[in-house]
């Protein structure tokens, strides 16, 4: 007999080898009818998986937040499952198929044939029949010589099978269907039926431009209909809120990929929205004790080399060489701020430092995974370096995480943190990790933020607290980063003179609120559709003279407003009223005042906002004083 242990701390015996299934059925019908896996000892398992051992065990349920990574990864059996039905399995080259977040995606080679959106129907179609059919789901223990034999007409699991040491490997039997695969899988087809197929787009074999492209099919699922419908809503106003649409029509970037790839260009009304954003970053800045430097964008290789971005970072380094002397164009901020700090003798009197850059910044990224201005090759970091003693970094992480409430607060946005540990691919001693990592948790515990741990995600220098805001569509995206790092101090022989006038090395912490800058308008644009807040707006007021005679008196008016540091556009062309004011619409100014016999005349004004409202025989005055407010406090609402 074996002892088992459940959540509540209970415990059971039963014979050696039972499965989750046989526990879930002795605990009650219902459960067994609605278990789909079982969490064992903390691994996740098939339902018909045999314990051997005394252990503790979780059922996991379609409810338990475990289920959905295991039931679209059964998806994306059933839907390559399909694809072979549909194109034959003649033709038909299984990759991988994995889930990713919020869905799950199969990668194929389909001889002759390029798959597009409008072959979704019959593969939906084949789908729901092998649904319906409710069909077993199968794993099998065997041999590598078995499984080559299964996958001999497979490239790309052979390649797969030649990777794995292990003498047994684990496949997945549903029905006419086999696949290579670790599992945990549903126990039969039939448990999930809410889901649709989403996209289809290229990808190389093993994310390497060397190898052949495939091609990806995106798809999602659900336990609950209505949830794949709220979601399914979700991407419906995802793609209205797309800033790839949104940028070029609004004049705010543009993309060349000949010419310059993954390099926005920034046009004259984003450099404005930009423009905002730095100045509001630097008023924060100022009041939290930073001091703004600036580096040089290309410098000596063996800095590389001394920092550690040599050995970890330089397949996303760019590189040139003049008079003999090779150089990379820098990826990170850090090294040059360091040379700074190093600049001048420093006593423990003058920590902590805190030194911040708007710092461009040129990062290699494969062309196919570039996408608008959330993955480029050259960007603005609001970065910044903290250095400290051992004593006050707790201290200043936390004064960090004050200072990213108040920038996030003030964009409307809430977040969660991520704390990320020592990866695989690290510099530095174990005791240095735990330290740092330790301070990290302290400082997010004594700030009273929830966080979850992200094991082995750091970075390769030091531990770091990530935070993911939620936009207003419920999308969360990664912006601020908190690093803290024992590491490049020591590399660069960093010192300070404490009380005894004796040296030690100080602390550093590599920070950035926005993270990127552009990726940050980008995510501003889609949070925002487009219809940015009054102080960010690249015209604040749009002016519309009914008629041609009213267009001095209008020009006049917008005069005064600009005179205020109120950005005023006047739309003077000959078009129709009518005409005009859609144009302008179609701009997402905030305000609009449509001038005609009236507003000449008197000193009242009707006003037309962005959302739809109107107000009218407002005074100017008051009307400008209210617009000045609006920007000074960085309202996020408009004041009419």
């Amino acid at each position: 007999m074996i002892k088992i242990t459940f959540p509540d701390g209970s415990t059971k015996e039963y014979e050696e080898g039972v499965s989750p299934a046989d526990i879930a059925k002795d605990i009650s019908l219902r459960l067994y009818k609605n278990s789909i896996a079982a969490e064992v000892n903390g691994q996740l398992v098939d339902l018909n998986y045999s314990i051997t051992q005394d252990a503790t065990v979780k059922l996991i349920t379609l409810e338990d937040d475990k289920a959905p990574n295991i039931y679209r990864h059964t998806m994306s059996h059933i839907m390559a499952q399909a694809v072979i039905h549909v194109f034959g399995k003649e033709k038909v080259k299984l990759a991988i198929g994995p889930v990713i977040e919020d869905g799950f995606y199969y990668d194929f080679d389909i001889e002759g044939y390029n798959i597009s959106e409008e072959d979704f129907p019959k593969i939906e179609e084949e789908m729901k029949k092998i649904i319906d059919q409710d069909i077993t789901i199968i794993r099998k223990e065997i041999s590598k010589a078995q499984a080559k034999e299964i996958f001999k007409d497979q490239p790309y699991k052979l390649e797969l099978l030649d990777d794995i040491d292990d003498d047994e490997v684990s496949v997945y039997i549903q029905g006419d269907f086999i696949d290579l695969c670790r599992g945990p899988h549903l126990p039969s087809t039939g448990y999930v039926k809410h889901f649709k197929l989403l996209s289809v787009s290229g990808a190389y074999w093993r994310g390497d431009e060397k190898n052949k492209m495939l091609q990806r099919i995106y798809g999602t699922a659900f336990a609950k209909k209505k949830d794949l419908d709220d979601y399914l809503n979700m991407l419906e106003e995802a793609k209205r809120r797309d800033h790839r649409k949104l940028g070029p029509q609004l004049n705010l970037f543009m993309l060349q990929p000949e010419m310059a790839p993954g390099m926005p260009f920034i046009l004259p009304n984003g450099k404005i929205i930009l423009n905002e954003l730095m100045n509001y970053s630097r008023q924060v800045h100022k009041r939290y004790g930073y001091s703004e430097v600036e580096t040089p964008q290309i410098m000596n290789i063996k800095l590389w080399h001394q920092s550690g971005h040599w050995d970890h970072y330089k397949e996303n380094m760019f590189f040139t060489e003049k008079e003999d002397m090779p150089m990379a164009v820098k990826p990170m901020n850090c090294p040059g701020h360091i040379l700074i700090y190093k600049n001048s003798f420093v006593s423990y009197k003058d920590l902590p430092i805190r030194m911040f850059e708007f710092g461009k910044v040129h990062r290699y990224e494969r062309s196919g995974t570039l996408h608008g201005l959330f993955r480029v090759r050259a960007f603005t970091q609001d970065d910044a370096h903290i250095f400290c003693t051992k004593s006050q970094m707790e201290q200043e992480i936390i004064k960090v995480i004050e200072l990213t409430n108040e920038i996030y607060s003030t964009f409307g946005f809430n977040y969660e943190a991520i704390l990320s540990t020592m990866p695989d691919d690290h510099m530095g001693d174990i005791e240095a990790w735990e330290r740092a990592t330790q301070a990290l948790k302290l400082a997010l515990e004594k700030s009273q933020i929830k966080y979850k741990i992200a094991e082995g995600d750091g970075a390769f220098y030091g531990p770091k607290i990530d935070f993911h805001v939620t936009d207003s569509i419920g999308r969360k995206w990664q912006c601020t980063t908190i690093q803290l790092d024992f590491q490049m101090p020591e590399r660069f022989e960093m010192v300070y003179a404490n009380e005894k006038g004796e040296y030690e090395r100080p602390v550093m912490i590599h920070r950035a609120i926005f993270g990127s800058l552009e990726r940050f308008f980008g995510i501003l644009i889609e949070n925002f559709a487009g219809e940015f807040p009054t102080w960010l707006a690249p015209i604040q007021v749009s002016v519309v003279p009914v008629s041609e005679k009213f267009n001095e008196k209008a020009k006049e008016f917008a005069r005064q407003l600009e005179k205020e540091n109120i950005r005023t556009f006047v739309n003077d062309s000959d078009s129709t009223v009518s005409y005009k004011i859609r144009n302008e619409q179609m701009k997402k100014i905030p305000y609009m005042i449509v001038f005609g016999e009236k507003e000449m005349n008197s000193n009242t004004i009707n006003v037309r906002t962005i959302k739809g409202n109107t107000a009218e025989n407002i005074s100017r005055d008051l009307f400008i004083n209210k617009i000045k407010e609006e920007i000074s406090s960085r309202s996020l609402n408009l004041s009419f």
